[in-house]
């Protein structure tokens, strides 16, 4: 083995370890370590766990701000950077109206009424 490729398996047995950094009292940055709580639980990757410590490392020191924090962070959470909007997965629910209700019902009455006297 080459130095380099020891130097490789000692960073990938080196294990990131999540940082316990949580404020309750300040609302604000408990929201922002939950997201980056929950991007952590959801990776295996040692990579992104590390960038995932860059981002709330300086959020916790007040070195960077929650709009630029929650931008940098979208990509590693569930949903990905494909969309900023939250997707309704529903389907579009279809009315009818009072009139064409009353004039199907009374179609559907005159032909009963019709069958029976045949």
């Amino acid at each position: 083995m080459t130095g380099e490729q020891e130097r490789e398996l000692n960073e990938a047995k080196v294990a990131v370890s999540k940082l316990m950094i949580d404020s309750p009292s300040d609302f604000i940055f408990h929201a922002a370590y939950l997201a980056y709580s929950q991007a952590w639980d959801k990776t295996a990757l040692q990579e992104t766990k590390t960038k995932l410590n860059e981002l709330i490392l300086p959020l916790s020191k007040k070195e960077m701000d929650y709009e630029s924090f929650y931008e940098k962070i979208g990509q590693y959470m569930e949903g990905g950077s494909d969309s900023k909007h939250y997707a309704y997965p529903r389907d579009i629910i279809k009315t009818q109206g009072k009139k064409d209700w009353r004039r199907g019902e009374q179609r559907a009455g005159r032909n009963a009424r019709h069958k029976g006297s045949r």
